[in-house]
């Protein structure tokens, strides 16, 4: 691992942690609204999915900015895995960008739509934009997670077009569906009421358990994937921390379904969904560290220069305070919960 001194070496760490806190806050914003896209094929009623989206309406597209602030982050901080990652992931990646447009299209225009068929078109544009934007990035971490063919001597990608095509990358493409349908079932626990609220909690059940079960899928192939997954895993006394980390997302999947039908809360299902999901990147972060190209090129390796990393950390100093003061202020205004005779915004 390549040494850098002083403030650089810390530098490098610190941008490495801001895009990834940045790729967490977008998984667990996003993610919800995501699954709510998906559970819109499950309900029939106009007014219910009337309801479903305006409870989404006011931060959907806040939500977004913490992506482009991860893909930009990552393109200046660590423009080599930039290089690197970007051409083996074209595919899900374009698919995944087309998919948020069509997406974010049908919020806007399925208002405007008076005829029955074309309300129900941008509802399937709404409902696949969704389905395909979840299964993309599941499908890109998982590709990125079961390694990328590199020339370090050419400093670029040299694998093949179809490699991100894998049984695994799809395994991790349907996960990300199932826990971002448990995210968005739980948030319309919290936001919604009356016959839709019950039916969301009674969904929440079954994906919940969906989602534990592929965690425990894919928390057992990645160690057999590369050799330095499973150095971190079981080998010494990493065995116990898998084991720490094992207990933990049991005891709070335990916490989230007791939290759905036994005491029936509204709040805390919500809460203790994002918790599963961060915890789960929090392990993610222990197989990769300090990889950025599993297991190929390290964040140092990957760095932009020294000056480069000042410059855009005086600036993220300046942005990063005041994007999280209005999404922060966004959810605390349209707080609560939804009228459902309240039009849209």
């Amino acid at each position: 691992m390549p040494m850098v001194e002083g403030f650089s070496f810390d530098l490098t760490v610190i941008w490495a942690f801001l895009i990834a806190a940045a790729v967490l806050i977008y998984v667990i914003l996003d993610g919800f609204d995501l699954g709510l896209g998906m559970l819109f094929a499950l309900e029939r009623k106009r007014g219910d999915r009337d309801v479903m989206m305006n409870t989404v309406a006011p931060v959907w597209d806040g939500n977004e900015t913490w992506l482009v602030l991860g893909g930009g982050g990552l393109m200046a901080a660590f423009p080599l895995a930039y290089a690197l990652i970007l051409p083996a992931l074209y595919m899900p990646i374009i698919l995944m960008l087309l998919a948020l447009i069509f997406r974010g299209v049908a919020f806007e225009f399925r208002w405007r739509a008076e005829r029955g068929s074309m309300r129900a078109a941008w509802d399937a544009a709404f409902i696949g934009g969704s389905g395909i934007a979840s299964l993309c990035q599941g499908i890109a971490l998982g590709a990125l997670l079961q390694g990328i063919d590199i020339d370090k001597a050419a400093r670029s990608y040299s694998g093949g077009w179809w490699d991100w095509l894998t049984p695994f990358s799809l395994t991790v493409g349907v996960a990300v569906m199932a826990g971002y349908m448990l995210l968005g079932a739980t948030w319309l626990v919290m936001k919604t009421t009356g016959e839709l609220q019950e039916r969301m909690r009674t969904r929440a059940w079954p994906l919940g358990v969906a989602t534990l079960v592929f965690i425990g899928i894919i928390s057992l192939w990645t160690p057999f994937l590369q050799e330095g997954y499973y150095s971190r895993w079981f080998a010494g006394w990493h065995i116990g921390l898998a084991g720490g980390v094992a207990l933990a997302v049991l005891a709070i999947a335990a916490l989230m379904f007791r939290s759905l039908t036994i005491h029936r809360h509204e709040y805390r299902p919500f809460v203790l969904a994002l918790a599963l999901f961060s915890l789960c990147f929090v392990g993610l972060g222990v197989s990769m560290f300090p990889y950025i190209v599993p297991t190929e090129v390290t964040i140092w390796e990957a760095a932009a220069p020294r000056r480069s990393q000042v410059f855009m950390l005086v600036g993220a100093s300046v942005l990063l305070p005041i994007i999280l003061a209005y999404t922060a202020y966004a959810y605390w205004v349209f707080r609560g919960k939804i009228d459902p005779e309240s039009g849209y915004h």
